[in-house]
């Protein structure tokens, strides 16, 4: 199947590594010319030039800037104006109690997680908009309608996201032009290794998301952590040509974590 990427350019913020990462290693390995993000320029750089390795004739530019705070979207905007695919993906979280974490930690995580999509969306989409093409999708979670009590500000800010692309959605009624969030469950990455690791400290890698799974998402019917290839194939098929009548939706790759039928 072709899914139309040959001379789409896509954006990938926090994607030196990741989620982020593997999105914009399968849109190359479909043909998209992708714009690596990261903080620094040794990052981007490492990053952009293993998609080139393992992906033979590859096309990948490179942008630095913390899409995190509004100097890094400004970077980012300055350096690739305009782009056909947007994803969305900075996010961070941290494992705090809901009746301990102070003020600083929420308005950090709504910075980073909610306004990070607003500064961007805010400059890409109109322009999309304007020659009736593009896509974007945000990268939420499913925690964002399961709130996850070792994580009561990423939760929030993820039910943030969910309502902001909605709300992006309907400006492009009647276009060519898609806005979707995505929700995957835990998913085996750096950050989350990390994460799982301070929950079960001294346990292993192998037997502590086995317990995270167990204990936290006791409802997941595969019953493990996903992998970020898998994330990415479904993040791609969604930036396709292929997928012009998904709009507006919230998107569960959860593993089947969520109970309910909708």
């Amino acid at each position: 199947m072709d899914l139309g990427y040959n001379g789409k350019r896509c954006l990938v913020t926090a994607s030196t590594g990741g989620l982020g990462f593997a999105i914009a290693r399968c849109m190359a390995a479909e043909g998209a010319t992708v714009v690596i993000n990261g903080r620094s320029g040794e990052t981007t750089a490492k990053a952009a030039e293993r998609i080139v390795t393992e992906v033979p004739g590859a096309s990948v530019e490179t942008v630095v800037g913390n899409s995190g705070t509004a100097e890094g979207c400004t970077a980012i905007i300055e350096a690739c104006p305009d782009v056909d695919v947007l994803v969305i993906n900075l996010g961070i979280y941290e494992a705090v109690d809901i009746f301990e974490a102070g003020d600083d930690r929420w308005y950090d995580l709504i910075e980073i997680n909610v306004m990070s999509g607003v500064r961007l969306a805010r400059h890409y989409l109109p322009r999309m908009l304007a020659r009736d093409s593009g896509r974007v999708i945000f990268m939420a979670s499913e925690s964002a309608i399961n709130p996850a009590p070792e994580l009561p500000a990423y939760s929030a800010t993820k039910t943030m996201q969910l309502s902001l692309a909605r709300n992006l959605a309907e400006t492009t009624k009647s276009t060519g032009v898609t806005v979707n969030s995505v929700l995957p469950g835990p998913c085996r990455t750096e950050g989350v290794a990390k994460l799982i690791a301070g929950l079960y400290p001294g346990v292993a890698t192998e037997e502590a998301e086995r317990r995270f799974v167990a204990e936290n998402r006791p409802t997941s019917l595969i019953q493990r952590l996903s992998r970020p290839e898998e994330v990415a194939d479904f993040v791609t098929f969604l930036g396709s040509a292929r997928t012009g009548i998904v709009n507006g939706a919230a998107l569960r790759i959860d593993g089947g974590l969520i109970r309910t039928v909708m």
